[in-house]
């Protein structure tokens, strides 16, 4: 059995097909992690949640903030104005669109396999958890979206604020904090603040940010890392991380990487700039 992982596929259909076409994916033998964001800004999400829908037990997918987006045009339509740039419009008319949809909030945060020693993530983790607070604060989410009041909270997830952890933060703004940790955190301050506004590569930030995998003392430290979400950095592996996310909506790659001991690695190129 082969475990591989796959950066954002945001859309990308043909180059989603093409990638599992390389990498001879089985699913009645391998299996295959997803970092999140499967759709928007590509041409073709609702094919891509299909197919992955689809494979069952064989993907596991956590969820990106384009997927949470998602839901919230779907379930909240009034807590955010409509962004133009999207192009999932074809899943929320699709006639499967309920099915798909609820198969799409149910889907995890953190993803862990203690075979592999390797956790999957789609964006970050502040300097201020360990594995096990992740653990905790992903199930916490996790339950708020599987609970028949979750377009309540989708209303309220679009905020930067609070950008800092404290142990006694509760109700939306302790969900909002967590669920921007997973899901659109790049760069932290020193001092373990969250900076969501800084999107570029390392280097290219003001100064006194860092990655967030690069703050000292970070307590996840001691993880094997995998997520996506940040384009400009691309495929980099760094102090436990593995980055993912090489910009293939964006005229790059769509990677793969295979996790279980037979290390390799394999990509496609864009169809072309979208």
């Amino acid at each position: 059995m082969a475990v591989y992982a796959i950066g954002d596929i945001q859309g990308c259909y043909e180059e989603f097909v093409r990638l599992l076409d390389r990498i001879e994916f089985e699913p009645s033998q391998d299996r295959l992690w997803l970092t999140g964001d499967l759709v928007n800004r590509g041409p073709n999400s609702l094919g891509v949640l299909r197919r992955i829908y689809g494979l069952g037990g064989a993907a596991t997918t956590v969820l990106g903030n384009h997927d949470l987006h998602l839901l919230a045009e779907a379930h909240a339509p009034g807590g955010r104005a409509r962004d133009k740039r999207d192009t999932f419009h074809e899943v929320l008319e699709a006639p499967d669109r309920e099915e798909l949809l609820d198969w799409l909030r149910r889907r995890p945060l953190l993803h862990h396999d203690p075979a592999l020693d390797t956790v999957l993530i789609h964006a970050g983790l502040p300097p201020q958890w360990d594995f096990s607070l992740a653990v905790r604060c992903a199930r916490e989410v996790e339950t708020v979206l599987r609970d028949e009041d979750f377009a309540e909270f989708l209303a309220e997830m679009y905020d930067d604020k609070p950008d800092i952890w404290t142990d006694d933060l509760s109700g939306h703004e302790r969900i909002r904090f967590i669920v921007n940790c997973f899901t659109r955190l790049r760069f932290c301050r020193l001092d373990g603040r969250l900076d969501l506004s800084a999107k570029g590569a390392p280097g290219s930030q003001k100064d006194g940010l860092l990655p967030w995998f690069r703050v000292p003392d970070r307590r996840s430290a001691d993880l094997r890392i995998v997520f996506g979400h940040w384009s400009t950095l691309g495929r980099v592996k760094d102090r436990g991380v593995v980055s993912l996310d090489t910009g293939c909506v964006w005229g790059g790659r769509l990677t793969a990487v295979r996790l279980d001991g037979h290390v390799s690695e394999h990509w496609v190129e864009c169809g072309g700039i979208r």
